[in-house]
C-alpha cells in the first residue's frame, strides 16, 4: 500500500481541476511550477479564457469538451498522472486560495507518514474564513467521520496529497464534490488508509486586500447536503452506528505540525478499515 519513497518534487505531479479560472490560473500554475516539475491542469469545460491563459507554460492541459464535475476532472488527472509513473499527486484548486509554497510541507509530511492522504488543513488564520464556510466545513468533517471511522481536520480542503495506490482505485462512487469525500472513505475502507492534516493558511477575498478571487464553485447548502446524504445512506445500510460513533470519538484528527502550534495525536491504529 505504501508508495515508493522518497516522495520528491520530481516524483509527484501537481493536479489542478479548472473551471473558468482565467482570473488566477496563470499565477497558480506558475507558482506550482516553482515547487514541482510536473503540473497537470484538467479543464472541465471552461467557457472563459482558462486554456488560453496557459499557453506558453510547460504544463499538461487535459480538456473535457463539456463540464463533467470536479470528480470527473480528478479521475482524468489521476489516470494521466499514473501513466507517468508518479508516486502521488498534490491537488490544488485553480482559484488561487491555496499557496503553492505549502507543497513542500505536504510532501515532507507524506514522507513522514507514508500510505496516508495528506490534507492541507485551513487551520491557520481561521478568523479570515467566511463564517458560513467555516460552519459548513465543520459539518462536513462530522459527516466524513461517519464514513471513515476517524476524525479529519478540514475534510473539505482541496489541497491534498494522494498516494498512487489510492489514485489507482477504479470503484470510487460519487460525482462533483461528493467524489472528494468518497475517496477519503474508500481509502479507509478498501486500503486501510488514513488522513494526516498539515496546517495551512487559505486566502480569501477581503475588503482590505487587492487580491481578487472568483466566487467559489462550492455551494455549502447544496453540496453539503449531497455529501452528507451520500455518506449517511452508506452508514445506515451498513448498520452498527453506535459502534461507528464510539470509534470516531476514540480517534481524533491527526495533525502533523513540527512547529508544535497544533496538537499531534499519535497515529496509533486509527487507520484500520471499518468492518
Amino acid at each position: 500500500m505504501q508508495p515508493e519513497l522518497p516522495i520528491r518534487r520530481d516524483t509527484v505531479a501537481v493536479l489542478i481541476p479548472a473551471l473558468n479560472e482565467a482570473l488566477r490560473i496563470t499565477e497558480v500554475v506558475s507558482e506550482c511550477l516553482q515547487q514541482c516539475d510536473t503540473v497537470i491542469v484538467v479543464d472541465d469545460g471552461s467557457t472563459d479564457d482558462t486554456v488560453a491563459c496557459l499557453q506558453g507554460l510547460p504544463v499538461t492541459v487535459l480538456r473535457h469538451a463539456q463540464r463533467r464535475g470536479k470528480g470527473a476532472a480528478l479521475r482524468t488527472g489521476f489516470a494521466h498522472a499514473l501513466s507517468l509513473g508518479v508516486t502521488g499527486v498534490v491537488t490544488m484548486d485553480g482559484d488561487g486560495q491555496h499557496s503553492a509554497s505549502d507543497i513542500p510541507r505536504l510532501l515532507a509530511s507524506a514522507n513522514r507518514h507514508p500510505g496516508n492522504i495528506i490534507i492541507g488543513a485551513r487551520l491557520r488564520n481561521r478568523a479570515a474564513k467566511p463564517p458560513l464556510r467555516r460552519m459548513a466545513n465543520e459539518f462536513g468533517d462530522w459527516g466524513i467521520a461517519w464514513g471513515t471511522g476517524y476524525q479529519v481536520a478540514d475534510s473539505q480542503s482541496g489541497q491534498r496529497f494522494y498516494p498512487a495506490a489510492l489514485m489507482a482505485l477504479t470503484d470510487v462512487p460519487g460525482e462533483d464534490f461528493v467524489f472528494e469525500a468518497q475517496i477519503v472513505i474508500s481509502a479507509a475502507r478498501q486500503l486501510g488508509m488514513g488522513c494526516v492534516s498539515v496546517p495551512i493558511e487559505s486566502r480569501y477575498a477581503q475588503a482590505s486586500s487587492p487580491q481578487q478571487f472568483r466566487r467559489s464553485h462550492f455551494r455549502p447548502l447544496r453540496d453539503l447536503w449531497r455529501i452528507t446524504s451520500h455518506i449517511v445512506a452508506q452508514a445506515v445500510r451498513r448498520g452498527g452506528l453506535y459502534g461507528v460513533y464510539r470509534q470516531v470519538q476514540a480517534h481524533p484528527a491527526v495533525i502533523d505540525d513540527p512547529s508544535g502550534e497544533f496538537s499531534q495525536p499519535p497515529l496509533s491504529d486509527r487507520t484500520k478499515p471499518l468492518p
